[in-house]
């Protein structure tokens, strides 16, 4: 990252560490794939010791972030294979109105400026 003559950060073609935490109500998480292009491509993070059952779980994953836009999302798997459901699959699983447990995907925007906010969802 440099720092330019205006104040602005101006970010370079940098590997960056993207972190998180998973958890799941059903058994021990045993996967988590990390998107950088809105869900069409998927890679797997690696999970953080301990994993335990009906745990909290840290995860990472090593991102090659080349200063455009991109959006970021995170999908974990647990023991029993409950995948972590889109938001069209939780509100068709559930119903409207259950969205207040943001218990689906999650999408992360970053801007070519190097901001980071919540991704509107459909």
């Amino acid at each position: 990252m440099e720092c330019s003559g205006n104040g602005f950060l101006a970010w370079r073609e940098h590997w960056w560490e993207i972190t998180g935490i998973a958890w799941s109500g059903r058994g021990r998480i045993t996967r988590v794939d990390v998107s950088t292009d809105g869900g069409r491509t998927w890679e797997q993070a690696e999970l953080q010791d301990p994993v335990l059952p009906m745990c909290h779980t840290r995860f990472r994953y090593l991102w090659k972030w080349k200063g455009g836009e991109a959006v970021l999302m995170s999908q974990a798997v647990d023991e029993t294979r409950y995948v972590q459901p889109t938001l069209e699959q939780y509100l068709a699983a559930r119903g409207p109105g259950t969205s207040h447990h943001f218990n689906y995907i999650r999408a992360w925007k970053v801007h070519p400026d190097g901001t980071v906010d919540f991704a509107v969802e459909g």
